[in-house]
């Protein structure tokens, strides 16, 4: 055997009293369960990127809407450059141009003998077949192969006379068919779409100005502990600076958030309460940082049990212990007349970071209506020197790096919840079983990725 069983920690109590130790997925459950996807609302383009479709949007019209040059060259019949070569060019008239946006396209017909000198995006004037790059005819100049059409405020005369054409081309060649990228009434984009700017482009193209969407979630990240210091400052004895808020906010925006960092609030119950309050107004989410453990000082719990609306059934946070490591103590609830949910997280920085990918992350995505709200999960073999040691009865998640092509995952760092250098090596988290005390080299073991 590569792994050593240990015996099935059982909490003190199973029901749902203080002592209670919560698996990392019932806790994931329940706050799943307590979070509803924001209400969807019309937005224009600009505004709408980075949210979730509500709707299937439908093709109003064909696009390309009509038949359009891909090059720059002359539209042309294909009978008239059949067998053309450098030797024997065709020699054809040329009746007139057609630019992109250029409505005289309808005017002009080109019959046997005859070109129109066309631009990429035009649409191809009736009598035409066919398209021939400028590369492959004298761009009427009557010399050598053309590199380039000349600018037609500078030579006016090239949009008449005669072009000579030195190779032939096939029927519909280099003509971008109506209807080859979306026909009328095709569904341009599904309901659960990211709109990234490939999407914003489309719904342009199709004329949507504006489009029905879950808006992206706000999120306010703070930090607590008199010991924090913002980066820049001078550090005074006893103090460090503040990592968690920056790390969060920067995983609210990555995770598809709009995030609002707020400045680490001191070990005062009233600061930090006054602090959330004043913050409600503008969150969907409200995530803290440090305080949530069993010492004197940590107020995340005292501040946060006068913030509750006792008239509002539900109201209020509840603190817990999970059987994990990193991330031991958590909180999670919802607040202020409008029960803004709060996720309280542990202050040690890698604690903090691996709860915002176990449990904030995947609300954020719950509130923007996805339906895929975890990252990727992978099995890969594990690349060490050594055994992993591992708690008994505690998920432990190790900071890794994952190498696909191998199919291996290797430790970054220690265990430690305070080695943040290590966190900023790691793609990926290495999951070791509460039932699992040793994990030996060459092991298939769970993986997290960071990155999907």
């Amino acid at each position: 055997m590569s792994t050593t069983e240990a015996p099935s920690a059982a909490s003190p109590d199973n029901g749902s009293g203080p002592d209670r130790v919560w698996s990392v997925d019932e806790h994931l459950d329940d706050v799943l369960g307590a979070i509803h996807p924001l209400e969807p609302i019309e937005l224009q383009l600009p505004d709408a990127q980075g949210c979730v479709l509500v709707e299937d949007v439908t093709v109003p019209l064909a696009l390309p809407p009509f038949d359009n040059s891909s090059m720059d060259g002359y539209a042309v019949r294909v009978a008239d450059v059949t067998g053309a070569s450098a030797e024997f060019p065709a020699v054809l008239t040329v009746i007139g141009d057609v630019a992109a946006g250029f409505g005289g396209a309808r005017d002009i017909n080109v019959g046997p003998g005859e070109a129109a000198r066309i631009m990429t995006g035009a649409p191809l004037p009736p009598g035409a077949e066919a398209v021939v790059p400028v590369e492959w005819t004298d761009g009427g100049s009557g010399g050598g192969p053309a590199t380039t059409m000349r600018a037609a405020g500078a030579h006016p005369d090239d949009s008449t006379g005669e072009v000579r054409v030195h190779r032939p081309a096939e029927a519909r060649a280099h003509v971008r068919a109506a209807g080859s990228d979306v026909k009328a009434g095709d569904t341009a984009l599904e309901a659960g779409t990211v709109l990234g700017p490939p999407q914003i482009g489309l719904l342009a193209a199709i004329g949507r100005p504006s489009v029905l969407v879950r808006p992206r979630p706000r999120v306010v990240v703070m930090s607590t502990g008199s010991e924090l210091v913002q980066p820049g400052e001078k550090l005074e004895a006893g103090q460090i600076y503040d990592s968690n808020s920056f790390t969060l906010t920067a995983a609210a925006r990555a995770a598809g958030a709009i995030a609002y960092r707020v400045g680490a609030v001191t070990d005062d119950a009233d600061e930090l309460r006054a602090t959330i309050e004043d913050q409600l107004v503008r969150a969907d989410l409200l995530i803290t940082t440090g305080g949530v453990s069993v010492g004197a000082y940590d107020v995340v719990k005292e501040a946060l049990a006068s913030v509750a609306d006792e008239d509002e059934p539900g109201s209020g946070v509840d603190f817990r212990k999970l059987a994990m490591q990193p991330g031991k103590p958590q909180g999670f609830g919802s607040i202020g007349p409008d029960h803004t949910p709060l996720l309280a997280l542990p202050g040690n920085p890698v604690s903090s970071y691996v709860s915002f990918e176990l449990f904030v992350r995947p609300v954020i995505r719950a509130l923007m209506g996805l339906k895929d709200v975890h990252r990727t999960t992978v099995r890969a073999t594990l690349e060490a020197s050594e055994p992993l040691a591992s708690p008994a009865g505690k998920r432990q998640f190790l900071r890794a790096t994952y190498d696909a092509a191998a199919g291996t995952v290797t430790p970054v760092g220690g265990s430690g919840s305070h080695l943040i250098a290590a966190l900023a090596h790691a793609d990926s988290l290495l999951v070791v079983p509460e039932d699992t005390t040793a994990v030996e080299p060459g092991t298939e073991v769970g993986v997290v990725l960071l990155t999907q």
